[in-house]
């Protein structure tokens, strides 16, 4: 049987910001009413988390969810326990108009952390990064140059970057040279 890998095999690049390849990560794309009971329920067992407002995510202990759209949500389930909290999540939304599929190894996974986060961010994607406009717990599917990406804030300053894993070396490169010491800009 062979092993998973995550995109980078766990890449490191450090300048403006620390930019590394975040490891493998359960994800579970689901597709339905969010208003659901059914559905929340299900988003709480599988993830310890509650069903997210818009455009934020629900950190728990050991899971997350995020808002993708008004009916779909990215769960976020440790790698090892993907299959079965997908499993567990169809079971329980069986007889519900609502799609489960789990996504972990169609999508690479990155954390840009440090003093310049916002800055390499700001350089890849047209959002408002200030402080004041991005704030813990935001989440937003947008680009990131030429692909599409979805990424957070964690209440550390961190930055969680999603990608397709195809994509996933173009967009570690293009962190690492929006991270590279001799471009700072000095907006945020």
């Amino acid at each position: 049987m062979s092993k998973a890998v995550s995109v980078l095999n766990g890449a490191r690049y450090s300048g403006l910001a620390k930019v590394e390849d975040a490891g493998l990560q359960g994800m579970i794309t689901l597709r339905g009413d969010l208003g659901s009971s059914a559905l929340k329920a299900a988003v709480k067992a599988a993830t310890g988390a509650e069903v997210p407002a818009q455009g934020t995510v629900s950190i728990a202990e050991n899971g997350a969810a995020a808002w993708m759209s008004p009916d779909e949500l990215l769960l976020l389930v440790p790698y090892e326990d993907a299959v079965a909290k997908t499993a567990e999540v169809a079971g329980a939304l069986k007889g519900e108009h609502a799609l489960a599929v789990n996504v972990s190894d169609a999508r690479a996974f990155f954390r840009v952390s440090g003093e310049g986060a916002r800055e390499v961010l700001g350089k890849v994607s047209p959002v408002d990064f200030d402080a004041a406009a991005f704030t813990p717990g935001q989440f937003r599917r947008s680009r990131l140059a030429q692909v599409a990406g979805a990424f957070w804030l964690n209440e550390d300053g961190s930055f969680y970057i999603v990608c397709f894993r195809s994509v996933g070396e173009y967009v570690f490169k293009l962190l690492s040279a929006a991270a590279h010491p001799q471009s700072k800009v000095g907006v945020y």
